[in-house]
């Protein structure tokens, strides 16, 4: 059975004109006009793209640091051998740093963690957990820069805001860009970050259109479409 829509919602949803596209300015306006929900809302970017994510060179994936951060604090676990790169991940502010007793308890579950950040050399038994942490998005991997030696530099880059995006199966891709609790001026420029790199991320073998929508919205309102064009983005 279908929820019905909380009246919050509904109220909201009487702001947008389903049939416009909004300059990325007044549809943060707008998100900043709907009635708050009791907790502080994420903002996300939802976009819809023309790749086709079964084709392995269609894939769209990476990262990109938000100006403002994400408004969330991110628990960074960090699978290293004793020496050098765990001490270093340690000083750089990670909240779980280990080798055989952290995978020990992944395998049994646990997954109490944001990112996860490897070695090279811890990867050999990290990849066991590939069915375990995989699912959920916590696999490291050297796409996204969290399968690196230089643990120090990646968990501060993670801390600092980094977020890592990868379209999914239907061609869509989400990505939270921050909180409703942010001024018009730091979502924007997040927006803006993000909306570069998913561009810049335009798989080389594609033909055709690559991005076909834009959209803002928070954990509980409705969406705002946004016009590609003002944008700067061909369509």
């Amino acid at each position: 059975m279908a929820r019905k829509p909380s009246k919050r919602y509904l109220k909201a949803l009487e702001l947008v004109d389903p049939k416009k596209t909004y300059p990325l300015k007044a549809a943060i306006d707008l998100l900043k006009r709907f009635p708050r929900a009791r907790f502080d809302e994420t903002v996300e970017m939802a976009f819809r793209l023309g790749v086709d994510p079964k084709q392995s060179d269609q894939m769209v994936r990476g990262t990109v640091p938000l100006p403002h951060g994400t408004g969330k604090k991110i628990r960074v676990l960090v699978f290293a051998k004793p020496g050098p790169a765990a001490d270093a991940a340690r000083a750089a502010g990670a909240d779980y740093v280990g080798f055989e007793d952290l995978i020990k308890k992944c395998q049994e579950g646990w997954t109490e963690f944001d990112v996860a950040i490897a070695t090279p050399e811890a990867m050999t038994e990290v990849r066991k957990l590939g069915k375990v942490l995989g699912p959920r998005g916590l696999m490291p991997n050297p796409k996204t820069g969290t399968v690196t030696d230089d643990t120090a530099r990646a968990v501060r880059e993670v801390k600092a805001g980094r977020v890592e995006f990868k379209v999914d199966k239907t061609g869509n891709l989400h990505v939270a860009i921050g909180k409703i609790s942010f001024t018009p001026e730091q979502i924007e420029e997040n927006a803006r970050a993000v909306i570069d790199a998913v561009v810049k991320a335009r798989p080389a073998s594609l033909r055709g259109r690559y991005l076909h929508s834009c959209a803002l919205s928070t954990t509980m309102s409705p969406s705002v479409r946004l016009d590609l064009k003002e944008l700067g983005i061909a369509v």
